[in-house]
């Protein structure tokens, strides 16, 4: 029983929650939380799509502005991008800590917003000052290298750029999400909504990035290429600090990491202990007067850690019974559950690295078989070749209205949940697409191949590649339908993170998918090489001519890993039991 129980305390109890005054644990009451849901979201979905439209339109074109401002040579400038996106992937992790244990989500969104403009600033002082870059140089003509200084301006932005998203990736989400009240139908069907829409709108952003930003970048004016989305920059930290005096601040309560360690230790501390026979009876269970955290119940996956909850004697606990003398040797049941939730996550979470070896083609061996095909529109119109992964946001972004406004109302009178089809049912649908698309890709990849070798081609690549008659066109549905995998599975997975882990540590479920996408990418690169030096002494499936190479079992092997990663997860997906779901 809660204190201050009775029927006339729970009446009591839902009359404050319709004024917005949370309950705590243990009987008392906090001042007010005003949810003001969707009146927030102008602020902060504005925020996200002008810092997307800003960020996204330079990052995805650096490569060329490294090659034609800064002279560099291609393999320099590919390796400094790598190395630059797996940090930008994976600095959230250390922006979603410091935000759940010190800052708060709203402080280290402020933070960032600022950090991402200074980046974005310096970015393009790079290019319309003369002195912080090389001086031009015309075709055939020796280049002149960037100069030190010159390099350290540069780097300086790059800087900026990371501790940005450092904030922004793991934290603008769950934010968002923080605005609408957990307790209400209307505030949980908000919270659904919101990832949706918030999809919606950062897939749009990177669809204007990849076209428009791109296009002035390349073919009218470096400076305007990077003012421009440096403008929209300034324009998210606007809307993001106009709305502070609608936003919800959770406040953080301290480093959620020494709570997990504590209870490792203490568990092979008393790893000699035998199991507790009751444990309601036997465990240290006390009142729960977090208002942040929900109160966990008591599960029977991972017994082991509950040896950390066992009260062995008489000094284990304090005078009154409600803490631990030393917490390294005696932790709550709500801290073991906590602790049990993170580990129920690996598995699920594990799935998303292997999913994203097959998204992850897109922006490279699509490109190049793009390249290797017949690109034009009518008679002298010719799509880039790096924007083709345009479908797949499109298809991405048309779905996603779709899905949330005709279907889930439809889905909710079939299957009675409020969010239509489950959260691990969508990230299963995801996999099963994108492996699917990478079919696809091999069928495409085939065709595409057999008529470059069997039929005229229609010149050559840069590389010396022939470029196949087929059109590059056919290459669409596989990207459409990697598209609809992402709509369904990054979003339910960034939701699942955020339902699933506890609510002090939101953030880091924030960072969790992009770590999935920097490991994705390692994993990438690594079977990339191991493929490269496994066939290369005979018939290299990725020569640099694709038409030499077997580009389409390579697509194979990756379908073939999908197919795993599928079984994988339905084991995963039927094992996982759901926070707060008690022992049977």
């Amino acid at each position: 029983m809660r204190g201050g129980g009775g029927g006339g305390g729970e009446e009591a109890g839902q009359k404050l929650k319709s004024m917005d005054v949370d309950k705590l644990e243990n009987g008392g009451d906090k001042p007010a939380l005003k949810y003001h849901g969707w009146r927030a979201m102008p602020f902060i979905i504005g925020n996200e799509t002008f810092e997307k439209l800003g960020t996204l339109g330079t990052s995805a074109n650096l490569l060329v502005y490294l090659t034609q401002v800064f002279h560099m040579r291609s393999v320099d400038a590919a390796t400094l991008l790598n190395g630059l996106n797996g940090t930008t992937s994976l600095a959230p992790i250390i922006g979603a800590f410091l935000s759940d244990a010190y800052l708060g989500r709203y402080l280290a969104l402020a933070i960032a917003s600022v950090a991402s403009l200074i980046g974005m600033f310096l970015l393009t002082m790079t290019a319309a000052a003369d002195g912080l870059h090389p001086a031009e140089c015309g075709v055939g003509e020796t280049c002149s290298k960037a100069t030190s200084g010159q390099f350290a301006v540069l780097f300086m932005s790059f800087a900026f750029l990371v501790l940005g998203s450092a904030g922004i990736r793991p934290c603008s989400m769950p934010f968002g999400a923080d605005q609408f009240d957990p307790h209400t139908e209307s505030g949980k069907r908000g919270i659904n909504s919101f990832f949706n829409w918030y999809y919606f709108t950062f897939t749009s952003a990177m669809l204007v990035s990849a076209t428009v930003i791109i296009y002035v970048q390349s073919n009218v004016s470096w400076p305007i290429g990077l003012g421009i989305p440096t403008a929209l920059m300034l324009l998210a930290c606007v809307l993001f600090f106009m709305g502070t005096r609608l936003y919800v601040r959770v406040t953080p309560e301290g480093s959620p990491f020494t709570s997990i360690v504590q209870v490792f230790a203490a568990a092979a501390r008393k790893r000699s202990l035998k199991q507790p026979k009751d444990p309601k009876q036997d465990l240290f269970d006390p009142p729960h007067t977090s208002a942040i955290v929900t109160k966990l119940a008591h599960t029977d996956q991972f017994r082991c850690l509950d040896k950390a909850a066992i009260v062995s004697g008489p000094d284990d606990v304090r005078a009154g019974g409600a803490a631990p003398s030393n917490p390294w040797r005696l932790c709550s049941v709500q801290q073991v559950e906590e602790v049990k939730c993170l580990i129920r996550i690996v598995p699920v979470w594990s799935t998303g690295i292997i999913y994203y070896v097959a998204v992850v083609q897109q922006s490279t061996y699509v490109v190049l078989s793009a390249l290797q095909s017949d690109r034009h529109l009518g008679r002298s119109f010719q799509i880039p070749a790096a924007s083709f992964t345009v479908f797949a946001m499109l298809a991405q972004t048309l779905w996603i209205p779709i899905y949330d406004r005709l279907l889930v109302p439809r889905l909710r009178r079939v299957t009675g949940k409020d969010e239509g089809l489950t959260l691990l049912q969508r990230q299963g649908i995801g996999i099963a697409l994108s492996t699917v698309a990478m079919v696809m890709s091999a069928v495409v990849e085939d065709r595409r191949r057999h008529i470059a070798l069997t039929q005229p081609t229609l010149g050559t690549t840069i590389t010396g590649g022939a470029i196949s008659a087929m059109s590059s066109l056919w290459m669409v549905p596989q990207l459409m339908v990697l598209g609809l995998s992402e709509a369904f599975n990054l979003i339910s997975q960034i939701e699942f993170y955020y339902k699933e882990i506890p609510e002090h540590m939101r953030s880091v479920a924030g960072a969790l998918a992009f770590c999935n996408l920097a490991l994705g990418n390692y994993l990438s690169g690594f079977l990339v090489t191991i493929v490269h030096r496994t066939t290369g002494a005979g018939s290299n499936w990725l020569a640099q001519d694709l038409n030499k190479g077997r580009l389409d079992l390579f697509y194979w092997m990756i379908a073939g890993i999908g197919i795993f990663n599928i079984i994988y997860f339905m084991i995963c997906a039927k094992w996982y039991r759901f926070k707060g779901a008690a022992a049977n």
